[in-house]
């Protein structure tokens, strides 16, 4: 078997770029007179803390405490603004714009298309199968040469089903010229190991999570990525020198030392799931509820733009993936609080008399007919 050589991925000019090189790296010690980065020295103009002074560009007191949550090492996080920040840098590391291409599962999260767009990437789609698992025949066939990342979203947006872990492993393997990026935004509300805990058995692997769901941080923007010590400096010599601001650090620290509040909130999260579930699985115009390993259902109407249009009227907001691939009719519904879920049911309610349509399929997979509650496992 081929092995994994991360120098020969990497665009070529990477491997000899000088990274910007900050204050904070010269210097990384916490005490003394500050007279190096050009800061003020009086303070700030707000009163709430010291915002005066740059950031750790490394978060390192961050990547410590992460460190053994994560079962991983320091050395293999790198902290983004958002996970939108690595996924853009992971496409500029490796791809050469017009030459290389990235392969893509729709449906999938749409910023992995929209980072090559940007870039000028070539990009190759191979659609998961109706019950929204890997078409591993397919995207092993469809590889080339110039394949630089390959991503599955797992558990999978907007789907919310994980990803089968034989695929996974069977691409690792199979793609030792690619790096195969596992996006694990929704890891938290589902009951198997995270792929962190295979990064020493696959160099080609990167994970990545994010405080965004679980940890419910959305507005910090903090992104993980877990690779190889090898790439993540590859990374850290290519992002913004402080892209991680002081207070986003700080919340960060303090939200990790509360671990077992975040697990009590998933907890209430997946119960609130499982109710929602079953009393939209009660309503007649509803065709198909896909199984969930995340904090959202999938759940196909028989007349979802109506329905999505009605609920709009009335304030409730949910997402139309109905032009999506693979999810005709689909609404996407995240879990709210129980009076959010219960205001979404009671406009549903209104409905009952709406009229039923024969024009799309019901449902995919082995969720044709009117499933029953699927759990986790």
């Amino acid at each position: 078997m081929q092995s994994f050589n991360l120098q020969s991925l990497l665009r070529p000019h990477i491997l000899s770029i000088t990274p910007y090189s900050s204050a904070r790296d010269e210097y990384t010690g916490t005490e003394g007179v500050f007279l190096d980065a050009n800061e003020n020295p009086i303070g700030s103009t707000v009163d709430q803390g010291a915002y005066n002074r740059y950031p750790d560009p490394h978060q390192w007191a961050i990547k410590q405490r992460l460190a053994p949550i994560k079962g991983v090492r320091p050395g293999q996080i790198f902290l983004g603004n958002g996970s939108d920040e690595p996924i853009d840098l992971l496409v500029r590391a490796t791809c050469t714009p017009g030459q290389d291409n990235i392969l893509i599962m729709p449906p999938t999260y749409g910023m992995y298309e929209v980072s090559a767009n940007i870039n000028d990437v070539a990009i190759i789609k191979i659609p998961l199968t109706p019950n929204f698992q890997v078409d591993i025949e397919a995207v092993l066939a469809a590889i080339t040469p110039t394949t630089k990342l390959i991503w599955l979203c797992s558990p999978n947006n907007p789907s919310g089903n994980l990803l089968q872990a034989d695929a996974i492993r069977t691409i690792l393997e199979a793609a030792q010229q690619s790096l195969v990026i596992v996006d694990e935004a929704y890891i938290d509300f589902a009951q198997t190991p995270s792929w962190t805990a295979e990064l020493d058995n696959y160099p080609n692997l990167v994970v990545l999570q994010t405080f965004s769901k679980a940890w419910g941080l959305a507005a910090l923007r903090l992104g993980m990525c877990f690779a190889s010590e090898d790439l993540i400096a590859v990374l850290n010599k290519i992002k913004p020198p402080y892209n991680i601001s002081a207070p986003t650090q700080a919340l960060a620290l303090e939200a990790l030392s509360h671990e077992a509040e975040k697990e009590e909130m998933v907890t209430k999260i997946l119960a609130e799931r499982a109710i929602l579930a079953e009393n939209l699985r009660s309503l007649p115009f509803v065709q198909a509820i896909h199984p969930s390993d995340a904090n959202f259902l999938l759940v196909q109407f028989n007349e979802a733009k109506a329905t999505f249009e009605h609920l709009i009227e009335q304030q409730v907001i949910v997402r139309d993936r109905s032009k999506v691939k693979l999810c005709d009719g689909c609404l996407r519904i995240s879990v709210g609080t129980n009076d959010e879920n219960e205001r979404l049911l009671a406009v549903l309610r209104t409905m009952d008399t709406a009229p039923v349509s024969t024009d799309l399929p019901l449902g995919t997979g082995d969720e044709a007919t009117k499933p029953e509650l699927v759990s986790n496992t």
